[in-house]
């Protein structure tokens, strides 16, 4: 089968684990056989070097909307460039590679006119969504923003310049969601949405394995994206509710402003011996950071779409503190797996489950076992697989759904 999967951003640059859950399923469909192109963009992050290893099967030349944690607002000659330049991408990949079935990545930022270019085509199409872009991508597309409110000028912009100016989501494309949470949440928005179904995404248990426990020593992790929404700075603040020796360790990069500000809250805290930040690690070296840690603390104050490293703090053993907001909310269960407190309580509340987690060796042994026996439930059907399926059930029969 050939498949062109397209996408906004590709491994080796990446902001999270979202980037990492696609080039994971094009590893896997490609091991199956499958003839799999990429099409992303072209940014660059720091420190994240291309090489010829990374670029097997992969083009960068799309153009994106998104810029340094920003959608900036363009100018209508610099929207249209970037729509006709992204037009002729697609459209020489399609001719090249001649695809059986179409699959979407993340989209948010990009150009939806590459989905409605594909629908009119018509080819088969699977969009596997880790996030909210079905929702707010057209919204920060600045080429369909401009017409959303203004149909009538959209229609006649569409007749000059052969670019569609709106897109029709709701039709025979099928939908794979990485939670019951993104699901719900997209069917609120599209209820016409005729094909969809969960496939939830588990740690890799050949990477993260289980770990001897550390005696307790107050040693707390914050692991993944810097983002305001991930409620970083509620863990910070919990220091001050918790005993001297407790530090809280925070790994990661993402916003850079946010991350300036957490260090910031840190010094006005008087907390800079107890707060230390480490920049993005390998993902050879996670399973260690984690197992080193007496706690992971995860307060998230969204909906987080699905929330995929307290899972893989489970996996090796470590216990868990989150607010169990969103997808998270979907495995996390308080006193069986993890300790949940609510976010609005403030720091005090992350505080108090931390001290009972301190407090209790055997609740924590519960945990640990909790946590391990969840995971390998998550990890029953592989997420590679489930997608998989999908694509296959599409190229067969376009629009045909999920199986029941």
């Amino acid at each position: 089968m050939r498949i062109l999967t397209i996408g906004n951003m590709y491994p080796p640059h990446q902001l999270g684990g979202a980037e990492l859950v696609w080039q994971s399923w094009v590893q896997h469909a490609r091991s199956l056989g499958h003839e799999v192109k990429v099409l992303t963009t072209d940014v660059e992050l720091a420190g994240s070097a291309v090489t010829a290893a990374t670029e097997q099967g992969v083009e960068r030349s799309l153009r994106w909307y998104w810029r340094d944690h920003e959608f900036p607002r363009l100018g209508a000659r610099a929207r249209w460039a970037i729509e006709r330049h992204n037009r002729r991408v697609l459209t020489r990949s399609l001719d090249e590679v001649d695809p059986d079935v179409v699959v979407w990545w993340a989209m948010a930022g990009m150009s939806f006119s590459l989905i409605e270019h594909v629908r009119r085509r018509p080819l088969a199409s699977v969009a596997v969504l880790g996030d909210y872009w079905l929702q707010y991508g057209p919204d920060v597309d600045g080429w369909m923003r401009a017409f959303a409110t203004r149909p009538r000028l959209g229609r006649v912009v569409e007749r000059l310049t052969g670019l569609p100016t709106q897109v029709q989501l709701e039709g025979d494309m099928s939908y794979v969601f990485i939670s019951e949470t993104l699901r719900t949440r997209a069917l609120e928005a599209f209820p016409g949405l005729s094909g969809t179904e969960v496939a939830n995404h588990g740690p890799d248990l050949d990477l993260f394995r289980p770990a001897e426990r550390p005696p307790w020593s107050w040693r707390l992790l914050y692991l993944g994206r810097i983002d305001e929404r991930k409620g970083v700075a509620i863990a910070i603040r919990a220091l001050r509710h918790l005993p001297e020796e407790a530090t809280l360790r925070i790994v990661g990069s993402g916003d850079d402003a946010h991350l300036e500000s957490l260090r910031r809250l840190a010094r006005e805290e008087r907390l800079t011996e107890r707060v230390f930040f480490t920049e993005r690690r390998p993902r050879a070296e996670l399973p260690a950071l984690l197992a080193a840690a007496d706690a992971l603390v995860f307060p998230v104050t969204w909906a987080e779409p699905w929330g995929l490293v307290p899972s893989e703090a489970m996996a090796v053993g470590t216990p868990v503190v989150g607010s169990g907001r969103g997808g998270s909310g979907e495995y996390m269960r308080d006193g069986e797996n993890s300790l949940i407190f609510e976010p609005d309580e403030g720091p005090e509340a992350l505080a108090a489950r931390l001290r009972t987690m301190a407090e209790d060796p055997a609740l924590r042994e519960r945990l640990r076992k909790g946590g391990l026996k969840t995971v390998a439930d998550l990890c029953t059907e592989s997420f590679d697989d489930r997608v998989q399926a999908a694509v296959q059930r599409a190229a067969r029969d376009p629009g045909a759904g999920p199986q029941p």
